[in-house]
């Protein structure tokens, strides 16, 4: 069975549209980096290749240095769906990010986004 679409969706055509939610709000593309950097280990550089080569979001996930162990904390409705109740190990990363770069947005304290002081799960 294949996989939904948005897996094959390159993550440098989302990224862009990630920045421009935040900057709308106030916020910037430094912290959008940051919460993506958080959720999966990838620096400034790492995260510069994926952009250049167009990897799509399966690999961009697959290939990422270390998903982040408290990325399990990450909870609440994104796309009217419970980011901690999807199934697909995929489908859920990606939903994170977008979680995570939406708290950005609405001006959430960053040490909140990132789940600092939070046990690790």
């Amino acid at each position: 069975m294949p996989g939904h679409r948005i897996f094959a969706t390159p993550f440098a055509a989302i990224y862009p549209h990630y920045v421009a939610k935040a900057e709308r709000k106030g916020r910037t593309k430094d912290d959008v980096d940051q919460v993506i950097s958080w959720l999966t280990g990838y620096d400034a550089d790492g995260l510069a290749q994926t952009l250049t080569d167009e990897r799509d979001l399966e690999t961009f996930f697959a290939q990422a240095p270390a998903m982040n162990p408290n990325a399990p904390l990450i909870t609440g409705v994104i796309c009217g769906v419970r980011v901690e109740e999807i199934e697909d190990p995929l489908m859920q990363r990606i939903r994170w990010m977008d979680k995570l770069v939406d708290e950005v947005a609405r001006g959430k304290k960053m040490s909140s986004v990132l789940r600092e002081g939070t046990p690790t799960a």
